[in-house]
């Protein structure tokens, strides 16, 4: 898709991923088209994936979620039962916001939030650790965010 995607289309994203809600004729206007073909752009991009959805960014702190962690895990062996039963576990535990595969030392990392340490205690000890398979497990606690974006930077792509 990315030999596919021009200028406008760069500019559309670029203004979407920052303000999702932002109008068609808005959107439109700041990319100099008329409505009907800065939509059909728009669809374009939705139906082959390259925009995958649109959501409110939450604070955390100000829903009840108060703390949060990056765990690192390691598995024993790396059996395709075991991984796949790990990657269920993690897609359907509402703590996890995301986790990624690695290379390197460890074999994932996890982007936890929770209430407070007793609920990340019980994510970690009643969930994560009885993982069949799991063999080191390393939390590290966010003290503050320097700096927590969504925004891909599109800049880069046009300077290709």
């Amino acid at each position: 898709m990315t030999d596919s995607i021009d200028r406008v289309d760069l500019q559309i994203l670029d203004l979407l991923q920052r303000d999702g809600r932002l109008s068609n004729a808005e959107l439109a206007q700041r990319v100099s088209l008329s409505p009907s073909p800065c939509l059909r752009r728009v669809r374009g991009l939705e139906e082959a994936g390259v925009i995958r959805g649109y959501v409110a960014r939450l604070d955390p702190r100000r829903v009840g979620l108060g703390l949060q962690a990056f765990v690192t895990v390691t598995l024993e062996k790396r059996r395709e039962t075991q991984m796949q039963a790990f990657h269920s576990a993690m897609q359907s535990a509402p703590e996890v916001l995301s986790c990624f595969a690695l290379t390197g030392e460890m074999d994932y990392l996890v982007h936890v939030v929770a209430e407070d340490l007793e609920h990340f205690s019980r994510f970690l000890m009643d969930r994560l650790l009885k993982l069949e398979g799991v063999a080191n497990v390393k939390s590290s606690f966010v003290l503050h965010s320097v700096k927590d974006s969504t925004a891909l930077p599109l800049a880069q792509v046009c300077r290709r």
